[in-house]
């Protein structure tokens, strides 16, 4: 844990150099020193990369690294990779290209959606007259039944766009039940997956779940700010899509790239590939990414156990009075490391503060944010307070929390 944490900036610190708990990745995450120093290093080059000169080559190179890094992270073959400022506005794009130029009546989706997949959706439904049909949400489970949204998708529907995993509840969805139940109703369906959320906590597979877009944010994934990648299918990348029409009917990318964009992922894999290497003796790039992932995805599930059930003497977060698990569920496999939680009749942004007062960072999730409102409406939920700590965090990191949680609510009336 000690060589994990060197490798990250700002750990156990925040920029001013105040101790703190840094437990909001899912709204951002630490970054990889290494990423940071390869991006000052190759945005400081003043040469464009689609020239023919030694220089230019060697950009070239970064991202051509970067792209195969980009298919290593989702075990992708073939494609294209598309890397826009932000997945969001990636999104967007992917939505578009489906909804204006496959037939069909109908376009099908959840409610546990980000709202650049939720809002793309309704935007383009509404241009092209198709209907939106939304699968809603199991509060038991804080995620989506597969039977619910398998039932909404018939011959006619065109695009199925899923959440992978929940940033409010932390629940992942059965993507591999879901594409295959979905394309035994309909073969030819397009189908493209929200993976921001999840991507830096669990395993992609696109060989078991074979879909036509995929997104992910590498500022949720240990890397920078003003980056988004996507893979998109054969079929998917030569939809009609604002393109130069010089360039091949698969190209998404517009403008000169960016090869700082490619390099992070390249070191946000290498980091994990590293990771993965003290358990595995492998020298093929994707089993040493399985490998490391996999150890990411077992330890953050142990700090979850902890988070929820503590350790003795410590409590935990299921066992302090006055302290409410929402959306709680036993089977925390079907969990990335995401609790939200209430404290008494303490309002969710007063209790933000006073965790803030004694060191901590976490984030209120509530009905009035246009970013949580449709969720936790599903949930029939007025609100929340989100904790997601990562992989970096130490049981002593969650025991410390935990202790800081027991102050705060024995302090309640």
């Amino acid at each position: 844990m000690s060589e994990i944490k060197s490798r990250f900036h700002l750990v156990d610190h925040d920029h001013t150099g105040r101790k703190r708990l840094y437990f909001d990745n899912a709204g951002g995450a630490f970054r990889l020193k290494s990423v940071l120093k390869r991006m000052v290093e190759l945005d400081a080059i003043p040469d464009n990369i689609e020239r023919v000169h030694t220089t230019a080559r060697y950009l070239q190179t970064i991202q051509e690294a970067g792209e195969q890094d980009v298919r290593c992270i989702l075990n992708a073959k073939g494609g294209s990779i598309y890397a826009a400022q932000t997945a969001s506005s990636i999104m967007f794009d992917m939505v578009r290209a489906v909804a204006e130029n496959v037939t069909g009546s109908n376009m099908v989706t959840t409610a546990l959606e980000h709202p650049s997949s939720f809002d793309a959706m309704s935007l383009y439904a509404q241009r092209t007259g198709k209907a939106l049909r939304v699968a809603q949400s199991n509060p038991s489970t804080g995620g989506v039944d597969v039977d619910a949204l398998v039932s909404l998708i018939d011959h006619d529907t065109c695009l199925l766009s899923v959440i992978y995993a929940s940033n409010i509840s932390g629940a992942k969805l059965d993507l591999e039940a879901i594409v295959q139940r979905a394309r035994a109703i309909k073969p030819d369906l397009y189908i493209i997956v929200d993976a921001v959320q999840h991507a830096p906590h669990g395993l992609i597979d696109l060989q078991r779940t074979p879909v036509d877009g995929i997104n992910i944010a590498p500022y949720k994934f240990f890397g920078a700010r003003g980056s988004g990648m996507a893979w998109l299918s054969e079929r998917a990348a030569v939809l009609p899509h604002h393109k130069l029409n010089g360039k091949d009917a698969c190209a998404w990318n517009l403008g000169s790239g960016t090869p700082w964009q490619f390099a992070a992922i390249t070191e946000i894999v290498s980091y994990v590939c590293w990771l993965g290497g003290k358990f595995s003796t492998s020298r093929d790039r994707r089993t040493l990414f399985e490998s490391g992932m996999s150890r990411i995805e077992l330890h953050e599930r142990a700090l979850l156990s902890r988070l929820l059930n503590g350790e003795d003497p410590v409590k935990g977060l299921r066992h302090i009075p006055k302290v409410k698990v929402c959306l709680d569920h036993p089977d925390l496999s079907r969990r990335d490391l995401i609790v939200m939680i209430s404290i008494g009749k303490l309002g969710f942004s007063e209790t933000v503060l006073e965790y803030e007062k004694r060191g901590v960072t976490v984030y209120e999730r509530t009905a009035t944010s246009l970013y949580s409102r449709r969720m936790l409406d599903s949930f029939k939920l007025e609100g929340g307070v989100r904790i997601s700590p990562l992989h970096v965090h130490t049981p002593a990191d969650v025991d410390a929390f935990l202790g800081i949680t027991a102050e705060m609510a024995g302090a309640l009336p």
